[in-house]
């Protein structure tokens, strides 16, 4: 049945509530799409990317993201002076913010996203475990409500067993988590929870779940639109993690059978319809050794992993996201898609992997993205950019697809060989070394592969005196190999290897 208060209305101009690599591909979705765009940029990011791919941009603000990104009033007041009849919030910021998702629509401008009340429901981890509850998806044994004191919290993680999983009911993304397996140590390990939980999200609530030791992270992509169809589009993996946020991901899955995959997509089905979900989501699952499956919570938006879903779809998302916006029926179903391939995502973060992956914010002085058969790059900094301080140091997000998941493995660490940084450390070493540990190509690993396999010292990474030469050394051979002069590669190839990707190999 469609929804009585949405009546199909198309949008004309879009503006991208985000920065860096995601707001760069909502707009290019946009432009294949005809439609107008506005892009909005803190001070810092005046001459940033995606400012230069809108038809027009707005200043919101400093660089604080409270003072610009997540300033609702600023961005909504950009929206009316450029006359945007619809915002897309791209992931984080104010992507999941069920006000502003009410005032886009009191200010009479389409947000490109889920109705308010899914948002609030899925938000509140206690409410959505009890929404899963109703709806019959299998979760962890723990509480649907929060818990009221350490005492209560003693004996519910007595009742359940150890080891139990403290966790934030306002949160995500590992903030207010904590692992507990032993009763000595609980207490002390509440308080923190709360304590980060209140000074991230400004809401001190945990619930208790059982830990599931040895789990693997699997997700299903959903989208629902406004005249009562849902559909998934498989599932990825996303089990290599750093503090507790995801590095790597695939799909599909290379452990779900076809039976354990069609009932872990009704799961999400029915997890999206208990809250009336619309547009594109993520229900997100624990799978263990037996592949039992446990609901962990759903993000109400567009994930930053998309691409390897549209890689084994073909299904463009943030085409799909409009088209709900607008009204309009998907038009298919899940029985009408297919998988075709294996897709994997590296995400490149100026980070340092051999600091416990310390942010490495700064000039990017080299970047060149590899490219090829079956490789896409999403990058939301160029050369000559910088990877801002006050924001998520992510450069680039690159997946390639093949035939099978070892063929789109291979072509990674190609990719990878051939991605060329300068001015920071990141995190493309530690996206070679999975790519070709025996575990990993194996499909045998878990959500503890950072701190069961990763040895830092196997990088042997270049310090960042060295790094700034690699970077100087790949400008000359830039400037060298445009001379009409310039000497001719060898047959064998190796002289065509820059001397920045020389000193990588002696390096890495």
């Amino acid at each position: 049945m469609t929804d009585s208060a949405v009546t199909a209305r198309p949008l004309n101009k879009i503006l991208v509530a985000n920065r860096g690599e995601i707001a760069v591909r909502v707009l290019r979705t946009c432009h294949e799409q005809g439609l107008d765009t506005v892009a909005v940029y803190s001070t810092p990011d005046r001459s940033a990317s995606h400012v230069r791919r809108a038809d027009e941009a707005h200043h919101i603000g400093p660089a604080e993201a409270a003072r610009s990104y997540l300033d609702s009033e600023a961005i909504l007041t950009a929206a009316r002076r450029s006359g945007a009849d619809a915002i897309h919030p791209g992931y984080g910021f104010l992507s999941e913010n069920a006000d502003f998702a009410e005032a886009c629509a009191d200010a009479d401008v389409h947000f490109v996203g889920p109705p308010p009340e899914a948002i609030r429901a899925m938000g509140d981890k206690t409410a959505a475990r009890q929404l899963m509850k109703d709806a019959g998806v299998p979760m962890a044994p723990g509480t649907t409500d929060a818990v009221a004191s350490t005492e209560e919290g003693e004996e519910i993680a007595a009742e359940i067993g150890y080891p139990v999983l403290i966790k934030a009911a306002a949160g995500g993304g590992g903030k207010g988590m904590r692992i507990v397996h032993e009763p000595d140590n609980f207490a002390g390990a509440m308080d923190r929870a709360q304590g980060e939980a209140e000074s991230s999200f400004g809401d001190g609530r945990v619930f208790i779940e059982k830990y599931i030791q040895e789990p693997r992270h699997v997700e299903f992509q959903i989208l629902a639109d406004h005249h009562g169809n849902t559909v998934h589009l498989f599932e990825r993996e996303c089990s290599i993690q750093r503090r507790h946020q995801k590095v790597i991901e695939e799909a599909p899955s290379s452990i779900l059978t076809p039976e354990v995959r069609r009932e872990m997509g009704a799961a999400a089905i029915a997890a999206a319809e208990s809250c009336g979900y619309r547009n594109a989501g993520t229900v997100e699952f624990l799978v263990d050794r037996d592949l039992n499956y446990y609901f962990m919570e759903m993000n109400t938006r567009l994930q930053v992993e998309h691409p390897v879903t549209e890689w084994v779809t073909g299904v463009d998302l943030v085409a799909e996201q409009l088209r709900v916006a607008q009204g309009e029926e998907l038009g298919y179903t899940t029985d009408d898609l297919s998988i075709r391939g294996h897709a994997v995502e590296s995400r490149v973060y100026a980070e340092d992997p051999a600091s416990n992956f310390l942010p490495d914010p700064g000039p990017l002085k080299r970047h060149a993205a590899p490219s090829g058969l079956g490789v896409r790059v999403d990058a939301g900094v160029e050369e000559g950019g910088e990877v801002l301080i006050h924001y998520d140091p992510m450069i680039s997000k690159v997946t390639t697809w093949g035939r099978n998941r070892t063929a789109a493995i291979d072509r990674m660490i190609r990719a990878l060989d051939e991605y060329e940084v300068g001015g920071m450390a990141t995190t493309i070493p530690f996206c070679r070394f999975a790519m070709q540990h025996d575990g990993f190509r194996a499909g045998d690993f878990t959500t503890h592969f950072v701190d069961d396999e990763f040895d830092p010292s196997v990088l042997r990474l270049a310090d960042p005196d060295r790094d700034e030469l690699a970077a100087l050394a790949a400008t000359l051979y830039h400037a060298r190999t445009q001379d009409e002069d310039a000497p001719s590669i060898a047959a064998d190839g190796r002289e065509g290897l820059s001397p920045w990707r020389r000193q990588r190999r002696h390096t890495s």
